[in-house]
């Protein structure tokens, strides 16, 4: 998978912090060790900084996932650092929230924060 489909814009107010949230409840990649469909949510947060995510290339970067075997912790934490690298936000969490198999549901969240600094 590659970050360079990630695109982004000027983000129209950055004197203000606010929140954008992100569902994509359609999310689907391969089980690493049976090939099979796996299928969740992926569900994003972020307080941007410049830049903000633009929706129809983020689509088509998630997309890119369905013919892929990764694990859901793999596939949660490379969407987080792909996102952070594309626009730099001042925080973002993704949760990826996958659905029922075998009797287990697995829901992976991780985030990120941008480090202040100091003026010591």
């Amino acid at each position: 998978m590659t970050s360079d489909l990630i695109e982004t814009f000027p983000n129209p107010n950055q004197a203000r912090e606010y929140e954008i949230e992100i569902h994509c409840p359609e999310f689907t990649s391969l089980c690493p060790k049976t090939g099979l469909p796996d299928f969740g949510e992926i569900r994003i947060t972020y307080v941007p900084n410049a830049l903000c995510l633009e929706l129809k290339a983020l689509k088509f970067y998630l997309i890119g996932f369905r013919d892929q075997g990764i694990f859901y912790e793999q596939v949660t934490n490379q969407i987080l650092d792909d996102l952070v690298a594309a626009c730099s936000p001042r925080a973002i969490t993704v949760v990826g929230d996958f659905s029922v198999r075998g009797g287990i549901t697995t829901m992976v969240k991780v985030k990120y924060r941008k480090q202040t600094q100091s003026t010591s």
